[in-house]
């Protein structure tokens, strides 16, 4: 299969966009996500649901045997839970979260057909010191890595606890989304295990990531538990560490096209494991 964008190679290597950012008609709504790259919902979920996801999160990381199954990742100092992994399997709470219309539907109205899940986890970023997630395209990880060939794939990431502007929020540089960055440096064997601790293999330079500000800006998103935040898979975005008294925990959901299923990794030895990238294509329902 040709590699329409190649990365992990000897030098940092731009290419612009060959794929739809959606994939489905036009509308008020997708114009913007078409435009900037995400699009922020205020809310999503009710506060009565908010408390039954937040309580579902709380569980299972206080959950001994989730703390020691591989889905679960901790932080390197503070070895807190960070990432729980392939939620919507382990979950039935957060399953149906991912079956809800105005999830699982959003998304096929953006990639344009039946989808399923490539990856789903809570991200648990409690006070004083959970440390932030370095800037990045996942689509340039799942496709070095994963091997999804198209940029057809959008996340939604929904707000637990409140997401204020002080506690490590999602940023995203607006309009990033239609240069995919080739990042420089071969993938080492096994990189997932460093990299969702701290991301190495896959990061850009300064340089870029300066101009790439320069170009489009940096947008913080904040907003009440139960708002999210829809956005590309190629979306350059980050977040920074969380030295506030005041947690900042979400869900994390990725939805794939049918159309766009996962082949061998275009740059890595070998495929992560499927609780990270998922090798079942069976559509949503």
């Amino acid at each position: 299969m040709e590699d329409l964008y190649p990365t992990r190679g000897a030098t940092e290597v731009p290419t612009p966009r060959r794929d739809p950012v959606v994939w489905g008609p036009l509308d008020a709504e997708l114009e913007s996500y078409e435009r900037d790259g995400f699009l922020a919902v205020e809310d999503l979920l009710t506060d009565q649901e908010v408390a039954v996801y937040r309580a579902e999160l709380d569980r299972l990381v206080a959950d001994p045997d989730v703390r020691a199954d591989g889905r679960s990742i901790v932080e390197p100092k503070s070895q807190a839970v960070r990432s729980v992994f392939e939620v919507h399997r382990i979950s039935d709470v957060f399953a149906k979260l991912a079956r809800d219309e105005r999830v699982a539907g959003m998304a096929r109205r953006i990639l344009g057909s039946e989808v399923y899940i490539h990856q789903s986890r809570i991200n648990v970023k409690p006070g004083f010191g959970a440390s932030g997630f370095y800037w990045h395209s996942d689509f340039e990880t799942w496709h070095a890595e994963d091997g999804l060939p198209r940029m057809r794939t959008v996340s939604v990431s929904i707000a637990l606890t409140e997401n204020r502007d002080t506690n490590g929020g999602l940023m995203i540089m607006p309009g990033s989304h239609r240069t995919f960055l080739g990042c420089a440096g071969e993938t080492p064997e096994d990189n997932y295990k460093k990299s969702l601790q701290m991301q190495d293999a896959g990061t850009p330079s300064d340089e870029a990531l300066t101009r790439m500000a320069d170009a489009h800006g940096i947008r913080l998103f904040t907003g009440r538990a139960g708002s999210a935040t829809w956005f590309d898979c190629n979306a350059m975005h980050g977040s920074g560490d969380n030295i506030t008294p005041y947690a900042r925990s979400n869900v994390f959901l990725v939805f794939n096209s049918v159309e766009n299923e996962a082949v061998e990794p275009f740059a890595a030895p070998i495929r992560r494991p499927e609780f990270i990238g998922a090798r079942d294509f069976t559509p949503v329902q």
